[in-house]
C-alpha cells in the first residue's frame, strides 16, 4: 500500500526550480523562485529596476529542456475504482455505474476531510506549486484502488510535459500558467508553456485503443477509432488557430478586492497567463454528428464527457458538460489529436479533446471518449452549479444555482504583461507597454488603447504592432506608450472588439462571487522615472556612480541630496521660507 498523504505536505519540495541563494530572488534555472508574487506586486520590495534606456527585457525565449521520465510505481488493490479498458490507464468509468456511484459517496460521506486552505483573507504562500490541493489528493485517497496513485502519477506527467518555468497555482488537479514574460513572447503558444486548468487526474490512453462513444438523441449511435476520424474520406481536415481562456483568468484582481468563494481548485487564484493560443487540427463535431445521421427532433444539447474523475459535494463522476447543437452546427466545436503541429500532449488531453471555440475553457472537455446528445443542457455540476456569475449581492448568504448565468461565450478582455504592477521603469518620455488581447464567440478585438494616467487619455496600440486577426484568437500587442509624469502612475489596458464591445473600467464592475470573469480594464500602478529629465538624469548617474541600487524605492537614499551652497542659493534667490508681514 501506498504511504498516507499527510495533512500538511511541503509543497516547497516540489519546486521545479532550485531555491534562490543568499539574498538572490533568481534561482539558477533564471527563474525566480517566487516570481508569481513578483510580478503580481505581491513582493514589491524584490522587483527588479525595469530600465528600458539601456536594454531590452527578457526576449521571450526558453531554453530547452527535457522532463523527468522516471516511470511511477503502481500500488492499487480496490476494485471500486479500477481502470476500465486495457490500454486506458486512469480512466476510471463511473456514469455508467451509479452502484459503484453510491458505494464511493458512502465512502466520503464516512470521512472527514479538511477544509480547503485560506489564500483570500490570508497571504497567498510564496511556493510554487502556490497551492497543493491536499483535499483533493485525500479524496482519491479515501475511494483508493486506481485513484489512489493518480496525484503521484499527474504530477509525474507536468514534470515531463510542461516546461520548468510554469507558475504552478495548484498542484493536484493541475492548475498552472506560465509567467508574464513569456505569456505573449510568441503569438501561438508553445505547447510546454500553455496554460492548463485540469479537474481531475490525467489519464494515460493509447491512442489505438482509444474509441468515442456517441449515443443518446442521435438516430445511429455509433463507435469511433482514432483511425476512423482521421480518415479524410469520412471527415474533411480541419484545422484552426484558438485561444483557449480560463474564466479565473485575473481572478487575483478579484480577490485583492474582495474575498469570494474558496475552493482551491474552482477559485483557483489565477494570474493573466490563464490564456494561451495554439493551431488545433481534427475534425468537426458537425461532420460526426452527420455521420451518425443527425439528431432526433428534441436533441438540442450535446453533453461531452471526459475520462477524469471530478469530485462534487461527495460524489463522483466523471467529467461532464454540454454545448448546444447550435454551437456545433456552425462548425465551431472541434474534435482534435494534434496541437501546434504535435500530438496532443498528454496533460492536454491526449488522445482527443474537444475545442469549443469561443467559449470558456471549462467547455473544451479533455480526454473525450462519450458524446451524448440530450434534449435539455446537462445538470452535471460543472455546467449546472459551477462556473455562474452572480450578481454582486448573491453570495454564501443566499445564493442558488439559478440565481448564477451559466458561462459560455467569453467577453471582451485584455492585460498586460509588462511591465509588472508596482515596478519601478525608467524611461526617456515614452513607456514600452505589452500585453494580449481577446474577445470570445466569434468576436476579435478591433482596437487596443493604454492610457498613463489611469484612463483619462487614451493612445491606441499601432495596428503594425498587433498580431493578426483571427475569428476565435487572441491578438498580441505592444507600444510605447506617451508618459512625461514621473512618480506613481496606472497604466490601464482596454480593448475594443469588432462589435464595438469593451471592457468595464474597474474591477468592482466584475466583481462576483465566484471570482469568474475578470473582464474590467486591466491596471498596473508603476513608479515612473523620466530620464529625459535633466535632473532625474543627473541623479540616477550619482547612483550609478556611487554603485548603490535605486531600488527598492523605499529604502532611504544614503547621500546628500544637494549641497549646502545650493540650498542657500535657493532662499538667496527665492526668498525665506517664512515672512513677516
Amino acid at each position: 500500500m501506498q504511504t498516507d498523504i499527510p495533512l500538511r505536505e511541503a509543497v516547497h519540495n516540489f519546486q521545479v526550480s532550485p531555491p534562490a541563494k543568499d539574498n538572490d530572488t533568481q534561482s539558477e534555472s533564471g527563474q525566480p523562485s517566487d516570481e508569481w508574487k513578483l510580478e503580481q506586486g505581491l513582493a514589491g520590495v524584490e522587483l527588479h529596476l525595469l530600465d528600458q534606456t539601456k536594454s531590452k527585457e527578457v526576449d521571450g525565449d526558453y531554453p530547452g529542456w527535457e522532463g523527468d521520465t522516471t516511470p511511477i510505481t503502481k500500488k492499487f488493490d480496490s476494485k471500486l475504482a479500477a481502470d476500465e479498458l486495457p490500454g486506458w490507464d486512469g480512466y476510471v468509468e463511473w456514469e455508467d455505474y451509479p452502484d459503484k456511484k453510491r458505494k464511493a459517496h458512502e465512502i466520503l460521506s464516512s470521512q472527514k476531510f479538511p477544509p480547503p486552505p485560506e489564500f483570500q483573507l490570508a497571504p497567498i504562500p510564496g511556493t510554487n506549486p502556490v497551492l497543493e490541493g491536499i483535499r483533493w489528493k485525500l479524496w482519491h485517497r479515501a475511494i483508493g484502488g486506481r485513484l489512489a496513485v493518480v496525484p503521484e502519477e499527474s504530477w509525474a506527467i507536468v514534470l515531463k510535459e510542461k516546461s520548468p518555468d510554469m507558475l504552478h497555482l495548484l498542484q493536484f488537479p493541475y492548475n498552472g500558467e506560465p509567467p508574464k514574460r513569456l505569456v505573449t513572447a510568441q503569438p501561438v503558444t508553445p505547447n510546454p508553456l500553455h496554460f492548463i486548468r485540469n479537474h481531475g487526474g490525467i489519464p494515460s490512453i493509447d491512442p489505438s485503443a482509444w474509441f468515442l462513444r456517441l449515443d443518446g438523441l442521435v438516430k445511429e449511435p455509433k463507435k469511433l477509432t482514432l483511425a476512423d476520424l482521421q480518415d479524410e474520406s469520412r471527415f474533411p481536415r480541419m484545422e484552426r488557430l484558438v485561444t483557449i481562456q480560463c474564466s479565473g483568468t485575473r481572478r487575483i484582481e478579484q480577490i485583492a478586492l474582495y474575498a469570494g468563494e474558496g475552493d482551491e481548485m474552482i477559485n483557483a487564484p489565477w494570474a493573466e497567463g490563464a490564456i494561451g493560443t495554439a493551431r488545433y487540427v481534427g475534425v468537426s463535431l458537425k461532420k460526426v454528428i452527420k455521420y451518425c445521421g443527425g439528431l432526433e427532433d428534441d436533441g438540442k444539447h450535446l453533453e461531452l464527457v471526459g475520462a477524469d474523475t471530478y469530485f462534487k459535494m461527495n460524489e463522483v463522476m466523471n467529467y461532464v458538460i454540454s454545448v448546444p447543437y447550435s454551437k456545433v452546427k456552425a462548425n465551431e466545436v472541434m474534435l482534435v489529436w494534434e496541437m501546434n503541429g504535435e500530438p496532443l500532449p498528454k496533460i492536454h488531453g491526449a488522445p482527443v479533446r474537444a475545442v469549443v471555440m469561443g467559449y470558456i475553457g471549462a467547455r473544451s472537455v479533455k480526454w473525450l471518449y462519450r458524446i451524448t446528445a440530450i434534449s435539455q443542457p446537462t445538470r452535471a455540476p460543472v455546467q449546472s452549479r459551477e462556473y455562474l456569475y452572480f450578481n454582486q449581492q448573491v453570495g454564501k448568504h443566499n445564493q442558488r444555482w439559478t440565481d448564477g448565468i451559466q458561462i459560455q461565450e467569453m467577453p471582451v478582455s485584455s492585460a498586460i504583461m509588462s511591465p509588472w504592477n508596482k515596478q519601478v521603469v525608467v524611461h526617456k518620455g515614452k513607456i514600452e507597454v505589452k500585453g494580449w488581447a481577446y474577445s470570445g464567440g466569434g468576436r476579435w478585438p478591433e482596437r487596443v488603447e493604454v492610457s498613463a494616467d489611469g484612463g483619462f487619455s487614451w493612445y491606441a496600440a499601432p495596428v503594425e504592432n498587433m498580431s493578426e486577426k483571427h475569428k476565435f484568437a487572441w491578438r498580441t500587442w505592444h507600444m510605447w506608450l506617451p508618459c512625461d509624469v514621473e512618480g506613481w502612475i496606472e497604466i490601464v489596458v482596454r480593448c475594443w472588439d469588432n462589435s464595438l464591445n469593451t471592457q468595464p473600467v474597474g474591477v468592482r464592475d466584475a466583481w462576483n462571487w465566484g471570482l469568474h470573469v475578470t473582464s474590467s480594464a486591466h491596471r498596473i500602478r508603476v513608479y515612473s522615472v523620466n530620464k529625459a529629465k535633466e535632473r532625474t538624469r543627473e541623479r540616477l548617474g550619482e547612483f550609478e556612480k556611487r554603485g548603490v541600487s535605486f531600488v527598492p524605492i523605499t529604502r532611504p537614499t544614503e547621500f546628500p541630496y544637494m549641497t549646502w551652497e545650493e540650498y542657500d542659493e535657493y532662499f538667496r534667490n527665492n526668498g525665506p521660507r517664512d515672512v513677516d508681514e
